[in-house]
């Protein structure tokens, strides 16, 4: 028989972990709340038939957040033949509060009490066995991140689908709150079964998603029931029912849990925070940290003595690309006899073009293995607490950092994460300005540029200033929507602090994996099929004429670049018509800048000869531009309207055309002034010195 099992907890519990483990898949495990913003389903390793499923972590089944909706239908309304519900030992009063919730709504389920491996170093015990016997289902003690207990939690969750195993009904309500659920039954006489009772508890409680289901009769009825209810329950039936909750939960943990210390104890974390979230220092050692990061994925040195990876790894790949490669690939199609047209196709096309992006892919990967241990570790989630304060100021709450430093990886998912933001003014203005932050889509441009303009001992800062800039316009263009499109204040921020914790290596090395993939995957497709494509533009004119390199100003692309590059004059780069047909390539994919320069500015020599050198220059660039102009293009392709893919993701969060066209033109907009300012302050500076 098939099996359904959906993974369920409060964020930040071990979900993802457990999710990996037992399907092998490799979602992004993170340690801070909103990793998992939609549900994730695979297959258990163990058995074919049993499917999983990762829902997105919610503190309770009473919704605020789309991605709490999002794990609530899941339970209620697909009603998966069993839910384990991941428990974090370490916090048990917190998390007991959801498996409470899911106990009401009688679905089979297990109780797996995650990271035993941190209750045992405090000298913590829990008594699995009384809680087993209290919730009528198994209670299985695990570390989702050591693997062990996860082979016995299947087997118990898979015995518990089979026998269709429900827990124990809780006496958790008095007699008041009691009285007016049994009351709401009766009127819900169209609902069958255990999700009756269900319903009239989430009714009493004021859930007003429920509550839409009902008739104008039932509604009535039920208001009548619980304002009578409210009258002894000091006129809050939904406060009143979190209490007895609370006060159920507090029993359970005085008799299920033995604590080593009594009252609180400072941590390791606590003792950590003093320092990294301190009201004077956060934001500087958050400054220093990202700057350390950037020099080790892009200096040639790190801290002058030390060499650096990414760029000793990007001469290999060089090296080898531009080198061996090319002269086998071209060598063979010489020797075959292929025509002129198909050599320029091959080796002023596909290798210019795919080279030019390839080149930074090792970069990219230590960028984002160094991102993704930051992550892990418990730090960016202090980011966001300390970036509160900052927020506030432009109508925003901390939250929304979350998905901003997303988008340092990709747009698309970071646009996701704003699901967990619980105002739609929050998440409105946050999709707006997500694709300020540079997606590592974006970084291969600034490389591309770092190494044919900028003097190596600049590159660093280069790249933390463009990265630095993104993140200043977003918090100026904050300020601007807050005081126009989205008056009011901001939403609460209230967000637990995960424990400091060593990445695993096999976490980090599945997230920097993940991101390469993607982009080697971008590059196999989406920019392989435009790289010949931009090929062909660039040698055929509209009457499908071939012409030679040396012709190139007749082609298509030519001409479409010609009659745009009016535009661009302002910003500094419109004297040429190459720089803007790579910002229109870009609106399909941003790599597609560099791929089209590659092409474009015949690189295939260029290349191999800053390759030698071990770098990724093309040489043809500083014939177009001057610093002050590529850091304005930098600037433009950094804050206009992302990729088509994150064009997508928006209008799917933000719900309309409407409100896309107009996050799309305020980005386009932004990028032009900003872009403007660059340029004529730029280079009113470099004509003063």
């Amino acid at each position: 028989m098939s099996i359904k099992i959906a993974l369920a907890g409060n964020p930040n519990c071990g979900k993802t972990t457990l999710f990996n483990e037992l399907t092998g898949a490799k979602q992004h495990v993170g340690n801070w709340p909103g990793v998992t913003v939609d549900k994730k389903e695979g297959v258990y390793k163990g058995d074919k038939e049993v499917t999983i499923l990762d829902l997105p972590g919610t503190y309770s089944l009473s919704p605020y957040s789309a991605e709490e909706i999002i794990a609530r239908d899941y339970i209620v309304k697909e009603k998966p033949d069993v839910v384990i519900n991941i428990v974090d030992g370490t916090s048990m009063e917190r998390n007991l509060y959801l498996t409470l919730q899911i106990i009401e709504t009688q679905i089979p389920m297990v109780v797996a009490v995650n990271m035993m491996d941190e209750v045992e170093n405090r000298g913590d015990q829990i008594d699995c066995s009384h809680l087993s016997r209290l919730f009528g289902v198994p209670v299985v003690p695990i570390t989702a991140r050591s693997k062990k207990g996860v082979k016995e939690l299947m087997n118990a969750a898979i015995d518990t689908a089979k026998k269709k195993l429900r827990p124990n009904r809780l006496n958790v309500f008095d007699q008041n709150i009691s009285n007016a659920i049994a009351k709401v039954e009766e009127v819900l006489t169209d609902v069958q079964g255990e999700e009756r009772t269900w319903r009239a508890i989430k009714l009493v409680e004021g859930d007003e998603i429920v509550a839409g289901t009902l008739s104008a009769a039932q509604k009535e009825k039920v208001d009548a029931i619980v304002a009578e209810a409210a009258k002894h329950a000091d006129g809050d039936t939904e406060a009143k029912i979190a209490d007895l909750r609370y006060i159920m939960i507090a029993d359970i943990v005085k008799h299920a849990v033995k604590k080593k210390a009594k009252g609180h104890v400072e941590t390791k974390s606590d003792r950590i925070d003093k320092i990294l979230t301190n009201r004077v220092l956060a934001l500087p050692i958050f400054a220093v940290i990202m700057y350390l990061m950037f020099s080790i994925t892009f200096s040639e040195t790190f801290l002058w003595v030390i060499p650096g990876p990414g760029v000793w790894l990007q001469t290999v790949v060089c090296d080898f690309w531009d080198g061996p490669l090319t002269d086998a690939i071209m060598g063979f199609l010489e020797g075959a006899g292929a025509s002129e047209w198909a050599l320029s196709l091959v080796g002023d096309g596909v290798l210019a073009g795919l080279g030019g992006v390839i080149s930074f892919l090792p970069q990219i990967l230590i960028l984002f293995l160094l991102m993704s241990f930051l992550e892990d570790s418990g730090y960016m989630a202090r980011v966001a607490f300390v970036m509160d304060k900052l927020f506030r100021k432009f109508g925003l709450s901390g939250k929304s950092f979350i998905p901003l430093l997303m988008g340092f990886g990709c747009s698309v998912p970071a646009m996701m994460a704003t699901r967990t933001l619980e105002s739609e003014k929050d998440r409105r203005m946050t999709l707006m300005i997500t694709p300020f932050m540079s997606c590592g889509a974006k970084l291969p441009i600034y490389l591309m540029f770092a190494a044919t303009l900028f003097p190596s001992g600049n590159r660093t800062l280069l790249l933390f200033s463009i990265y630095f800039l993104g993140m200043a316009v977003a918090v100026i263009a904050g300020i601007i929507l807050s005081k126009t499109m989205f008056k009011g204040e901001p939403s609460n921020f209230i967000m637990e602090l995960p424990q400091y914790r060593i990445p695993t290596l096999r976490s980090v090395l599945i997230h920097g994996w993940e991101k390469v993939k993607g982009f080697a995957i971008k590059a196999g497709t989406v920019i392989f099929a435009s790289t010949v494509l931009i090929w062909f533009l660039s040698r055929f004119t509209f009457t499908l004429q071939y012409l030679p390199e040396e012709e190139m100003e007749r082609s298509i692309i030519a001409q479409i670049g010609q009659a745009l590059r009016f535009l661009f004059i302002p910003l500094g780069f419109g004297n040429d018509w190459r720089p803007v047909v790579g910002t229109i390539t870009g609106f399909i994919a941003k790599e597609n800048i560099v791929s089209t320069f590659g092409v474009l500015f015949h690189a295939a020599e260029g290349v191999a000869d800053a390759a030698a050198e071990g770098s990724a220059a093309i040489p043809g660039v500083a014939e177009v531009f001057t610093p002050v102009t590529a850091y304005a293009y930098m600037a433009f392709n950094l804050l206009c309207m992302p990729c088509f893919a994150a064009v997508g993701a928006m209008k799917k969060e933000l719900g309309s055309v409407k409100w896309t066209l107009k996050a799309a033109g305020f980005q386009m907009i932004t990028a032009y002034v900003v872009a403007l300012l660059i340029n004529l302050i730029g280079s009113g500076i470099t004509a003063l010195f």
